[in-house]
């Protein structure tokens, strides 16, 4: 029987979470899930100066949003040091480690002397059979890993393929630094192998890190992980990305009005691929996803791309989720606790309408302006192209239109029905009524159908916002 898949996510949190980061989450939620295994969730944060409890907060906040879970409790690194040096204890034992005593100056001299030849290993290994009593009095040593002088270190890696180092040319790494606290190599090594980690899915920014890694495992006696390297996100242009790429924290998506389920299809499609199929559901993401059809070239992040998506996502959602969604988005929206009231009060209108509006939005933000004539208080606010619509003689047909609505059935066919025949009247385009309709009832020049926009807002609310601007 084979043994439970176990991934982990292990964000350093020095910063929020990013896009990057975020694919790394759903690679690893997905490869396990799929198999009916775990995601474990480790924070990274032996680095104290830099890490905070706001980045920490910003990091699960990302992940729950984007609807990746994890299994247990979630697991600190910084407060696993003791086991972590007790690790490095047993690799002096058995003579896999040695205390190097080599002072800054000699270490400087090292790494110069070692450019000038051009040889990658930068420390000369001076103390590796050196007795430590040779020491200077009070010295304070660093703990080394003894790395192999000869032979090669290989990772066969799942996106990757074969990876191979000579190791005449990786150092005799640091374990424990002179005041004893423990390095990133060290304490990733041993908290994978504590939590029986098997699969290390993680950019391909570690892959020199695999190296030095598998050296420590080695040297403890203990089984590798699979590991699978995945590469970095580029911008559209084949730079690596950047800010003015996107490459913001999984907040900054959110306030701009993506939907979770949208950006996780967007992500599990930068750099993974199932034939020519673009859209997935989360279930046949965890079913599909596997490393093998990972691409080893890096994937390019592309904003329009997402957008089309996300507006696929909105239109296929039910009219409910989606008032559902806006009600919750509209707290990161200008004047979102009003807005998130009336969005409850005027929920069955906002429903009615969900149809028309979905058609026009890629965004919840562009859900929430197109469905800003439900959401607003009499007297509308015009914007200015709605403004000129009800200029010159346009006035005097929304007053013919007034008489004709007050005395029609309030439904849309009847009202279309209604401002059909009053043009005919008159002598003018449907056009010429509809727009300043639509200018006085929305207070914007484009809207879903405006007769389908009057029966959503109903017979007393309409013919109120047109006496409104009529003066009527």
């Amino acid at each position: 029987m084979a043994e439970p898949v176990i991934t982990r996510f292990a964000p350093s949190p020095t910063g929020f979470l990013h896009i990057g980061g975020a694919r790394t989450a759903l690679f690893n939620w997905l490869y396990a899930r799929g198999r009916g295994g775990q995601m474990l969730l480790r924070i990274e944060d032996t680095d104290r100066e830099r890490s905070t409890q706001a980045a920490i907060d910003a990091i699960l906040d990302g992940l729950k949003w984007l609807g990746l879970d994890w299994d247990g409790d979630v697991t600190y690194q910084h407060k696993r040091a003791d086991r972590h040096r007790e690790a490095a204890e047993q690799l002096l034992s058995a003579g896999r480690a040695y205390r190097c005593f080599a002072t800054q100056a000699e270490l400087e001299e090292m790494r110069e002397k070692a450019r000038r030849e051009g040889r990658a290993r930068l420390y000369d290994g001076r103390w590796r059979d050196r007795d430590p009593a040779e020491a200077p009095p009070g010295a304070k040593p660093v703990i080394r890993l003894k790395s192999p002088l000869e032979g090669e270190t290989v990772i066969e890696d799942k996106v990757q393929g074969r990876v191979v180092w000579q190791n005449a040319d990786l150092d005799d790494l640091v374990l424990l630094r002179s005041d004893g606290s423990p390095t990133y190599m060290l304490s990733v090594v041993v908290d994978d192998h504590d939590s029986n980690i098997t699969h290390i899915v993680r950019g391909d920014d570690h892959l020199t890190n695999a190296a030095r890694q598998k050296q420590i495992y080695d040297g403890l006696g203990w089984n590798t992980p699979v590991m699978a390297h995945i590469p970095l996100i580029h911008g559209p242009d084949g730079a690596k990305l950047s800010k003015r790429h996107g490459a913001l924290g999984v907040d900054a998506y959110r306030a701009m009005g993506y939907l979770p389920a949208a950006l996780r299809n967007y992500l599990v499609r930068l750099g993974w691929s199932h034939g020519d199929q673009e859209i997935f559901s989360t279930e046949e993401m965890m079913r599909l996803f596997d490393l093998p059809h990972v691409g080893r070239s890096p994937s390019r992040f592309d904003f329009a791309k997402l957008e089309n998506l996300n507006g696929h996502y909105i239109r296929n959602s039910s009219d409910e989720e989606l008032a559902t969604a806006l009600a919750d988005f509209a707290p990161a929206l200008p004047d979102g606790a009003a807005l998130q009231t009336r969005i409850a009060t005027r929920r069955a209108q906002l429903v009615a309408a969900m149809p028309g509006l979905k058609e026009r939005a890629k965004t919840l933000v562009e859900l929430a302006e197109g469905a800003r004539f439900i959401l607003v208080d009499r007297p509308l606010e015009l914007d200015d192209r709605a403004r000129a619509l009800l200029s010159g003689d346009a006035l005097a047909v929304l007053r013919s239109s007034l008489t004709a609505l007050e005395a029609t059935e309030w439904k849309a066919e009847a009202l279309d029905a209604s401002a059909r025949a009053l043009a005919e009247q008159l002598g003018v385009k449907l056009s010429a009524i509809a727009q300043p309709l639509r200018a006085a009832l929305t207070g914007r020049a484009t809207s879903p159908g405006i007769f389908e926009v009057m029966q959503v807002l109903g017979r007393d609310e309409s013919l109120a916002r047109i006496r409104d601007q009529t003066g009527a």
